[in-house]
């Protein structure tokens, strides 16, 4: 039995793709590696090494991108994405501070580091100094209601966003496509999270709305993804991007942005530049036109897919904890 100790409590800045990971771990790890056992430690991060070290580790895995120095070796650590070095401008000088100060040697420490696509992988080594023999590429999965669920029925065709509103995720472009559609073209844009009326009093369109749903419960979400047109990542940088997924997996087209896309799913998605509002555009305007054809793509899509499931996650990580405790 090889004993991991987790970092599961989640960090303020934590998103819910970095809890869905952190759950996937604690609730998959049993079923498919029961060789393993790990141990949840609900330690507040300035306590995170006398408490990870109280566990009697042989191994420490840290979920989060923020953890504290002197963490007991060996660890595994996962970076979902490195947006604070990509775009510092978007975040604070403190923030700044932490990944030169803290979270570069801790990376560079690690013995793997994981990361959930190629991408962030090139990025790890370009912007952390991290060895590219010690980095581990392990896929992210989906929810399982996604893809036998019942569509939602709108009374017109509408596109979809899930995720929070962080200025990294490039919403100002998504908005702008939607506005500059031809009017004769009838489509909604339609995203969670908490309404925002300065943006709907900003882009209008005659023929759609912008609508926000607030947090919607995973049952709720697969049948939005499964009635939407199409789901729309237009982020500046996505590590993994979950909703993409779970989208694809549901049969839904999916456009995004070339960096907000991964390797699994690229060969099924339509993709355009970052912050180029007018090829946005130009992508809805043709599926809005064809809905059928990008159907048929997505379709294919979705049968290869559906692979990616979180035990397929879970075993893949554990894979590597076997890889660190018995070389």
């Amino acid at each position: 039995m090889i004993r991991v100790v987790l970092a599961a409590r989640p960090t303020t800045r934590a998103s819910a793709g970095m809890r869905a990971y952190t759950r996937a771990l604690l609730e998959r790890m049993p079923r498919v590696a029961p060789d393993i056992e790990l141990i949840p430690v609900d330690a507040p991060l300035a306590l995170h090494p006398l408490a990870l070290r109280a566990a009697r580790p042989q191994l420490v895995h840290l979920p989060y991108l923020e953890a504290a120095p002197l963490v007991p070796r060996p660890y595994v650590a996962m970076v979902h994405d490195l947006i604070h070095l990509q775009f510092p401008a978007l975040f604070s000088r403190a923030t700044a501070l932490y990944w030169r100060v803290v979270a570069a040697p801790l990376y560079r420490g690690a013995a793997r580091v994981l990361v959930s696509d190629e991408r962030v992988a090139a990025d790890c080594v370009a912007l952390l100094g991290v060895a590219r023999e010690r980095i581990r590429i392990v896929p992210l999965g989906f929810g399982e209601g996604v893809a036998g669920a019942e569509p939602w029925a709108a009374q017109r065709p509408y596109v979809l966003y899930a995720g929070n509103h962080r200025p990294h995720k490039g919403l100002e472009t998504l908005y702008a496509a939607w506005a500059a559609l031809p009017e004769n073209l009838a489509l909604d844009l339609v995203l969670t999270g908490p309404d925002e009326p300065g943006v709907r009093s900003r882009y209008m369109r005659q023929n759609g709305e912008i609508a926000f749903l607030g947090e919607l419960d995973e049952a709720t979400l697969a049948r939005r993804y499964r009635g939407a047109l199409a789901y729309v990542q237009p982020s500046l940088a996505e590590g993994f991007g979950i909703p993409a997924l779970e989208a694809a997996v549901a049969g839904t087209p999916v456009l995004g942005s070339t960096a907000a896309i991964p390797s699994i799913l690229a060969p099924f998605a339509q993709t355009f530049a970052a912050g180029d509002a007018a090829a946005l555009a130009s992508l809805l305007a043709a599926l809005a036109r064809d809905p059928a054809r990008a159907r048929e793509r997505a379709a294919e899509g979705a049968v290869t897919l559906r692979a990616y499931t979180w035990d397929r996650f879970a075993a893949s990580t554990a894979a590597v904890y076997r890889e660190v405790v018995c070389p």
